[in-house]
């Protein structure tokens, strides 16, 4: 008996934002497929419209696990993820390991395969198009939570868009020109 799956499935009560007050919880879950959606989108409009190479698809199944060791660590907020060099570190150790744990519930004969899409190579253009997708979602989580009159996010949504601006990704500029002005929008707006 393998419990891969199964224990992939838990991602759904694990909660994210942990040390803000939210007016909707957002579980890991919803999260990894939130961004999956993204990173799948920014690589199409990086293929169609600016002539890349790279494979929406392979995109969406590294965004899709992205988060996959956090159903071992839960997910450490990112004031504590970022606070020094020294706990940056030491997470990336623990999501390692946690990560390795993970890929070690699956069969022998599809732990290779699964380890590509688990644990990609953190430098390749794929993981900065996921990393991208990832800001783009947090960005996301902050307007809609300042939609619903929570001001506890405006210094994270200060701080997700100074790094979306940052990022020299056409495809990422492209998205946000196009996209996200519509998650200010009412539902009536929207229709």
């Amino acid at each position: 008996m393998y419990k891969f799956f199964a224990y992939l499935d838990r991602m759904k009560f694990i909660n994210r934002w942990g040390l803000m007050r939210n007016t909707r919880v957002e579980n890991v879950a919803e999260h990894s497929h939130q961004v999956a959606v993204i990173a799948y989108t920014l690589a199409v409009i990086d293929k169609e419209i600016f002539g890349s190479t790279i494979n929406p698809d392979r995109i969406a199944v590294i965004a899709m696990f992205h988060e996959a060791g956090e159903v071992v660590t839960g997910d450490l907020p990112t004031p504590v993820k970022y606070f020094n060099r020294e706990i940056n570190s030491a997470y990336k150790d623990i999501e390692k390991i946690a990560e390795d744990k993970l890929i070690s519930m699956l069969p022998p004969e599809l732990k290779e395969v699964l380890r590509k899409d688990i644990q990609p190579d953190k430098t390749s253009y794929e993981s900065k198009l996921v990393k991208a997708a990832d800001k783009i979602s947090a960005y996301i989580k902050c307007v809609e939570e300042q939609k619903s009159g929570n001001s506890e996010f405006e210094s994270a949504k200060k701080a997700m868009q100074a790094s979306i601006k940052d990022c020299t990704l056409d495809c990422v500029n492209y998205f946000m020109d196009n996209f996200v002005e519509a998650y200010f929008m009412t539902l009536d707006e929207l229709l």
